[in-house]
């Protein structure tokens, strides 16, 4: 595994919308007009970084309201402890492989979430085998700002829009995540 430091998160993010978003004739999931429409308004071309967003709330305060509600929904959960600097960085510590279909090495996806703990105040509050739970401080408020988000989550796990939100498209992906605390994610 390489470090999350040595990784630009958004040179990661066009390169994996690249990937997901180009055009695959033998592709078994999705034919060509339905894998554009999925990405659509922006088809195949990387949009770039959603703006950064000051917070209003204080993000490790969400985190902890967060973490509280996710611990009553599922009482099984397990705490971890990790010698590391954020919860992004933690995940690249303890070699957590959640998008080991996708890409094996976890720094790349922790460089991501160390410029989301920047730019939108996401702390990481829960892992799984292969879901990433995070609460943010400072979610996207209109639906432009909403698009570019849903399209760095779309390169960052796919699987949140191909497989998670109905009808599979960004515009309705965005939708969901406009003014949304939390952000989760889930690999196949």
């Amino acid at each position: 595994m390489s470090s999350p430091a040595s990784h630009d998160p958004a040179r990661l993010l066009a390169q994996w919308w690249a990937t997901y978003t180009a055009v695959d004739e033998d592709d078994d999931m999705l034919d060509t007009d339905r894998r554009l429409a999925v990405t659509a308004p922006f088809g195949q071309t990387w949009p770039g970084l959603a703006p950064s967003r000051e917070t209003a709330i204080n993000p490790d305060h969400l985190a902890s309201e967060y973490a509280q509600a996710f611990l009553a929904d599922r009482p099984q959960t397990r705490l971890g402890l990790v010698a590391a600097a954020s919860g992004a960085e933690a995940l690249a510590v303890v070699g957590w492989d959640g998008p080991c279909n996708y890409d094996n090495d976890t720094a790349k996806f922790s460089a991501v979430l160390r410029d989301w703990e920047h730019r939108f105040g996401a702390r990481v509050v829960a892992v799984g085998f292969s879901t990433l739970h995070l609460s943010i401080a400072a979610p996207p408020v209109d639906e432009h700002e909403a698009l570019l988000v849903a399209a760095e989550h779309f390169a960052f796990c796919p699987d949140n829009i191909w497989q998670g939100s109905r009808p599979y498209t960004l515009a309705a992906y965005a939708e969901r995540i406009t003014g949304a605390h939390y952000w989760d994610f889930w690999w196949d």
